[in-house]
């Protein structure tokens, strides 16, 4: 029933054949990161990094690798919880089915946090494993940390809030052993408990838990609604109460592996970063807060979990999985008209947001156009982590009939199908995006676009690479994408001015093709390089990441009316490289070669097949 610490899930894992060991010495900076990536991708077990070179700890990676290795992890509660969750969607549920319900009531008050003292000792920040992914990181990350804070008017377990922000270990200019990065972005909840720091003019007592029962680490990531302790989500899914100890001002996780403890000054920052993140490139160095050390406490025994991210998909996009799974039956509860929405892994999660919505306002139409959708797309965009979409493509469920989110070339097929150039698309400009997001104008900074889709099909989508049509001089013809979405070349952007007479040249290009030519296809993508996407990953990825919607999407006949832009068509999306984005993650090719050497020596990596 649940897992009591790491150790035990890491040797339950063993017995069932989900864990490899490797018990020679492996390098922390960007050794360990490169077979965490290649195991991944094989679809491989977890790893015990039984040596961690300079550490006296060992160390765990890809638990949570596979969506099945995550439902084993958590096997003997999911399907409560996921009970739990279907009943707080539907409270009839107790009603229609009150067997399947019997005794969940109880869950909850038998997974309420508890005081238990724990046995730990000490160490330094610098005897943690100084694990570096990626060649240009800044320094080690912790990678799966467990952040608490409280209220500092009014402390409380209960309302605290845990959330997992990368913390940086060192480079930079903290000080060895005595500062680390604290690095929370917009839309998290640690800022409301920063922001009341501040305006109380005290420090912020921070516990950075690590390890620990796996479903501690899951619930730091977890989004939960408003009012939902982490904590209690913790025990319930754990099987187990959330065990915890105060010393002084701080809350520690007494089943943790560590527990580093501080404070942070509000105002006080330091340089942060890089680092290789989610979305394939490095978030850069900007300034955040710093958190002074005051102990870094470890179980005996401890095991040190990471995870490596990078261009996905790689191990949080288990964690996303098994979210939706959980979560999915709460999206129609939270937002009246909101049928399913799915936030697209592959093209960094929060750059494009697909939905499926109701369009009943005015059913006695006789032609249907998106209205009610667009009061379902503010909501979305008001809504949690979803506010940070960037891409919000939504069609009408009375239009979808099993239209799956997940086949994304279906969904997207559908909307384009349904498109009208000319009213559908709304774009909200000088908003917030996700601080990891470069493609706008500034950190934090960029916009967002509304693609709503409503009424039957106005065209046909071209399904094969159209041929003999007109391209500017520096193209050299078009390639498809998938139905509708078209790939062309254009020269690297190196200023805006030419950029966009590099768009002028494209349009009209087009604007000489036949009208069939461009109802079938009306998604042009601008590429540095179209012959590199090969895949509809690729294809996701370079367009929706590379590219800010107000000022990158453009049209053929093109206009402003009344301050709502649409154009006659095609869409143009300028998915270029530009010199304020920051760079994709490429790894160390000397590093590359040591592990394909490990791979091929007959070792225990051997076993893995990519």
């Amino acid at each position: 029933m649940g897992y009591s610490t790491l150790r035990q899930a890491v040797n339950d894992l063993d017995r069932h054949g989900h864990l490899l060991r490797m018990p020679v010495e492996v390098d922390p900076y960007l050794e360990m990161a490169e077979i965490q990536r290649r195991v991944y991708a094989a679809g491989g077990p977890a790893i015990l990094f039984e040596h961690v070179k300079g550490s006296p700890f060992p160390a765990v990676s890809n638990l949570f690798g596979t969506l099945e290795r995550a439902r084993f992890l958590f096997r003997d509660t999911l399907s409560r919880v996921q009970d739990i969750v279907r009943l707080k969607a539907d409270p009839t549920l107790a009603m229609r089915a009150p067997h399947r319900l019997l005794g969940h009531g109880l869950t909850a008050l038998r997974s309420l946090p508890c005081r238990r003292r724990a046995a730990f000792l000490q160490t330094r920040v610098s005897e943690i494993p100084q694990i570096q992914s990626w060649p240009d990181d800044g320094g080690p990350f912790i990678t799966l940390p467990q952040v608490l804070t409280e209220d500092p008017e009014s402390p409380s377990v209960m309302s605290s809030n845990v959330g997992m922000y990368r913390v940086q270990l060192a480079g930079n200019e903290y000080e060895s052993d005595r500062e680390i990065g604290l690095h929370f972005q917009i839309h998290r909840g640690i800022g409301s408990h920063y922001a009341k720091a501040q305006e109380l003019g005290t420090d912020l007592p921070v516990s950075i838990a690590v390890g620990g029962p796996p479903a501690h680490t899951f619930s730091a990531v977890m989004p939960l609604p408003e009012g939902l302790s982490e904590l209690l989500f913790a025990g319930m899914l754990g099987g187990r109460r959330f065990r915890y100890e105060r010393r002084g001002r701080h809350v520690l996780s007494s089943d943790a592996d560590f527990v580093f403890v501080g404070t942070v000054t509000p105002g006080e920052t330091k340089p942060e970063g890089p680092f290789g993140d989610h979305l394939g490139y490095y978030s850069l160095i900007h300034d955040f807060p710093v958190m002074r050390v005051e102990a870094v406490y470890h179980r005996p025994g401890a095991i040190w979990p990471f995870t490596v991210v990078g261009r996905p998909p790689q191990e949080d996009t288990s964690f996303g999985q098994l979210i939706h799974e959980i979560t999915g039956p709460m999206v129609p509860a939270v937002i009246p008209g909101l049928h399913a929405m799915h936030a697209v892994d592959a093209a960094g999660v929060h750059p494009l947001l697909l939905a499926i919505g109701s369009e009943r306002y005015v059913p006695y139409d006789e032609v249907r156009r998106p209205m009610e959708l667009l009061t379902i797309a503010n909501a979305i965009l008001g809504f949690g982590q979803a506010s940070l979409a960037k891409y919000l493509w939504i069609a009408a469920r009375e239009d979808a009939g099993d239209l799956d989110l997940h086949d994304i070339e279906k969904f997207m097929g559908h909307v384009l199908e349904r498109l009208d150039l000319t009213r559908d698309l709304h774009f909200q400009t000088q908003t917030t995006i996700d601080t990891l997001d470069y493609s706008g104008t500034g950190l934090n900074s960029g916009s967002k676009v509304v693609f709503a889709a409503a009424g039957p099909p106005r065209r046909r989508l071209g399904t094969t690479r159209p041929s003999n049509v007109a391209v500017p001089p520096f193209a050299d013809g078009v390639r498809l994408a998938m139905p509708g979405v078209l790939l062309g070349h254009a020269p690297p952007y190196e200023q805006r001015a030419a950029a966009l007479a590099d768009v002028q040249r494209w349009t009209s290009a087009i604007a000489t093709w036949s009208d069939a030519e461009r109802d079938a296809y009306p998604l042009l993508v601008l590429c540095d390089d179209p012959t590199t996407i090969d895949s509809l990953r690729d294809f996701l990825w370079a367009t929706f990441t590379r590219s800010n919607p107000s000022h990158d999407v453009h049209g053929v006949g093109s206009f402003v009316r009344d301050k709502h832009w649409g154009c006659d068509g095609p869409l143009i999306i300028d998915a270029r490289g530009k010199p304020h984005h920051a760079p994709p993650l490429i790894a160390d090719p000397r590093v590359t070669e040591t592990v394909d050497s490990w791979f091929q020596s007959g070792g225990p990596l051997a076993s893995i097949a990519e």
